[in-house]
């Protein structure tokens, strides 16, 4: 059997998006449709306490098209808290007027081979902080999930393992050419979620999305081996845009 990758594990993710039914919304009376806003708020306010005590981070955008009008992308240390956070939000009034269209749950992953030899990588700054990110409030998110084809002789898991980094390395030369203009996350998926990989990509410039994914189109890595799921495009949210969105 080809040798296993030792990952390193840090936040456990979810992320969560929902449409919201503009009927459901416009037929509230407005001191309805006021608690709903005040509700949500709060909880906004509540996710960014946890992110200044670094318990945790959200983000918080809408997206772009028919897929869904927002998500939430929650980190937290267990699984119990995203749990917690799903139950909060369902029980808002805010809550009852959207319909939950996709969600991913997975876990913020790197690759085992970062870890210095002879050291605990839980207690390397760097790696935890990459490991327990905040996450970026750049103007645009890009989020995909992906695998690694299992078919005939594209069959990534059955290939030498010194293949696989010589692959792995090439990709990664493509991203960091991308330092500066994006920030990338890779939550790992397997045995958590339907797919293996999430990756989330923050930018201010949303064409530099389309310019990555292209390129690395071309990586051999990708081409042969890359599966991928829907993409999810959109914007960062506040409260004042989010209000904006909602007025009736």
């Amino acid at each position: 059997m080809s040798e296993a990758v030792a990952t390193l594990d840090g936040w456990y993710c979810l992320h969560d998006f929902r449409a919201i039914d503009w009927n459901a919304w416009k037929s509230l009376s407005a001191g309805e449709r006021a608690r709903a806003e005040d509700e949500l708020y709060g909880l906004l306010r509540k996710y960014q306490n946890v992110e200044n005590a670094k318990q945790g981070s959200t983000a918080f955008f809408s997206i772009v098209g028919q897929k869904a009008d927002f998500v939430f992308m929650h980190l937290r240390e267990t699984l119990d808290e995203l749990n917690e956070l799903e139950t909060e939000f369902n029980k808002t009034m805010f809550a009852g007027v959207t319909v939950p269209t996709y969600s991913f749950v997975s876990v913020v992953e790197l690759g085992g081979y970062m870890a210095k030899p002879g050291t605990d990588p839980m207690e390397d700054p760097e790696i935890l902080a990459r490991l327990k990110p905040a996450l970026p409030k750049s103007k645009h998110i890009c989020f995909y999930p992906m695998n690694k084809k299992r078919e005939g002789s594209d069959n990534w898991y059955t290939l030498p393992a010194e293949e696989r980094r010589n692959y792995l390395r090439a990709h990664g030369m493509i991203g960091r050419s991308y330092a500066g203009k994006i920030k990338q996350i890779i939550t790992g998926s397997i045995g958590l979620d339907d797919w293996e990989w999430g990756v989330t990509l923050f930018a201010d410039d949303a064409l530099q999305f389309k310019k990555i994914v292209h390129e690395m189109r071309f990586d051999e890595g990708s081409a042969r081996f890359g599966e991928f799921g829907d993409f999810y495009v959109g914007n960062l949210l506040d409260e004042s845009k989010m209000a904006a969105m909602l007025q009736p």
